[in-house]
């Protein structure tokens, strides 16, 4: 890979890979170091990397550096207080996008992250499979698990309302 094709890889994928790991872990900082470590890994390895498969390349590495970091994050978790008497006043009773937040934290950082990268990225379970390391049926079986988690979770009454 060429210094012309890294950037071109940059400007194109930047994006896309910092929407996914953000939307994974909701977490701005974190996202942009993760992505920020992705390209730097992806800098390192030029040489061995193909043009056509940088977009591959660096999902693999972002997905790895993040599963890392959620893997940390977890040993060292502070507890955090949280005053239950304070509320937030006028909020609107039904909001969908809270609930869809809560529906996939509610999974595993697996099953969540394949539910983003078939259902919101939009790649191939093949694709999913060379990123995440898993085989194509293991990607299939896995994301049938996590959508009917998340069909339970939103069929729920107290969690919708």
């Amino acid at each position: 890979m060429t210094e012309r094709e890294y950037n071109d890889c940059v400007d194109k994928y930047a994006d896309n890979v910092y929407r996914f790991v953000f939307k994974n872990l909701g977490q701005e900082a974190d996202a942009k170091d993760i992505v920020q470590g992705s390209f730097e890994k992806m800098w390192v390895n030029r040489d061995a990397i193909e043009n056509s498969g940088c977009k591959s390349y660096l999902f693999t590495v972002a997905y790895h550096q993040m599963i890392d970091h959620l893997r940390k994050v977890k040993r060292i978790q502070l507890k955090e207080t949280f005053d239950e008497t304070a509320g937030i006043i006028n909020q609107p009773r039904n909001n969908y996008r809270k609930v869809l937040e809560l529906a996939l934290a509610s999974l595993n950082e697996t099953q969540r992250s394949l539910v983003m990268l078939k259902d919101y990225e939009g790649y191939s379970y093949k694709e999913i499979g060379q990123i995440t390391a898993l085989s194509e049926s293991q990607v299939r079986v896995y994301l049938f698990r996590a959508r009917m988690q998340l069909k339970a979770f939103l069929g729920k009454k107290e969690n919708v309302l």
